[in-house]
């Protein structure tokens, strides 16, 4: 396998804390898990691309609008770049699960349009880096190595279902990893 040259990162629990039994719909409840905006900005040149993929059904609960999201991604956004670090693109999926669409993880409608918009990534240089079996799958589906950045009760229970490559407590500590790597 060639080394890796673009990344796709889940957001809540990878990127940002996940508030259990609810969404994060404003920008004060959006808070960095431990040294984030850095690990992305130590990563930024190691990638020829870094996007974000990600699950909102709480757009399509009627919890927050699409200008919302956007709002608390230009949060995040700004603060990783602050950093050093570099976003290329976020993409999302505003549907329900049970609605089954094809931009929802672990189908692979997020990974498409960005290949549509950055048509030098090749998904078998990819990593896949998220904290659910969802994440993972999707990342697997598509021949992309995958990072689970453990810490949720159902690590077990994803380690038991799909092989993952790689497992680390966070974002910062793949950084530092595949910094040395490199």
């Amino acid at each position: 396998m060639k080394i890796p040259r673009y990344l796709f990162l889940d957001r809540d629990g990878v990127i940002n804390k996940r508030i259990p039994g609810r969404y994060v719909t404003e920008i004060s409840e959006f808070e960095f898990l431990v040294d984030v905006p850095h690990a992305i900005a130590q990563l930024s040149p190691l990638f020829d691309v870094i996007v974000v993929v990600t699950n909102q059904a709480g757009i399509g609960k009627g919890l927050l609008t699409e200008e919302e999201l956007h709002k608390l991604h230009g949060y995040m956004l700004r603060e990783i770049e602050k950093a050093g670090g570099q976003i290329d693109a976020i993409y999302y999926c505003p549907r329900r699960a049970e609605e089954n669409p094809s931009c929802r993880k672990p189908n692979p409608g997020m990974a498409l349009q960005a290949q549509q918009d950055f048509p030098e990534i090749v998904f078998e240089q990819s990593i896949m880096v998220g904290d659910s079996y969802s994440d993972i799958r999707f990342g697997k589906q598509l021949g992309m190595r995958t990072v689970l950045i453990s810490g949720k009760v159902e690590e077990e229970a994803i380690l038991q279902k799909v092989n993952v490559d790689f497992r680390f407590d966070s974002l910062s500590q793949f950084a530092t990893f595949w910094l040395e790597k490199s």
